[in-house]
């Protein structure tokens, strides 16, 4: 007979398993999503932000798109060759450099975005609106914990 500890050990990895092959086929079919759009994720990613939060030094993007610093002048130059975002110097610190999307970019934000948060309710759909709640909540909890290990 199992002991309590070897139970809770068993079913924190089941947890483990069963929430990274969770994650990988919401991930994956998230992705397929933006690809369709032209886009890759990390792209996506940078435009959401310039699109939702205004301009942001470029500096600070990686941070805020979960993305290492060494990748962001890449996508930015890419997104840069497709005149969906400029480079601007901060007028207070000559330092920073700002991203600023452009009307390209916008456009094409303002078309894609509401496509794909449906997407996105579609690819959560089997869940109801207060599992989804619960899940927000058991997740939070779960990743705080986590980080403070």
């Amino acid at each position: 007979m199992k002991s309590f500890e070897q139970n809770d050990q068993d079913q924190a990895l089941k947890l483990f398993v069963v929430m990274t092959r969770a994650m990988e086929s919401v991930t994956k079919r998230v992705e397929e999503d933006i690809k369709g759009y032209g886009l890759n994720p990390t792209e996506f990613g940078v435009l959401e932000l310039l699109y939702s939060k205004g301009n942001q030094p470029i500096q600070k993007i990686g941070e805020k798109v979960l993305l290492a610093s060494s990748s962001i002048t890449y996508v930015v130059d890419k997104l840069e060759k497709k005149e969906l975002l400029i480079r601007k110097p901060c007028p207070k610190d000559r330092r920073v450099t700002h991203a600023t999307i452009t009307e390209k970019g916008t456009q094409l934000m303002t078309e894609i975005f509401p496509k794909h948060k449906a997407a996105v309710q579609e690819i959560f759909g089997g869940l109801e609106t207060n599992e989804k709640d619960l899940l927000i909540d058991k997740l939070k909890k779960l990743g705080f914990y986590a980080q403070e290990l």
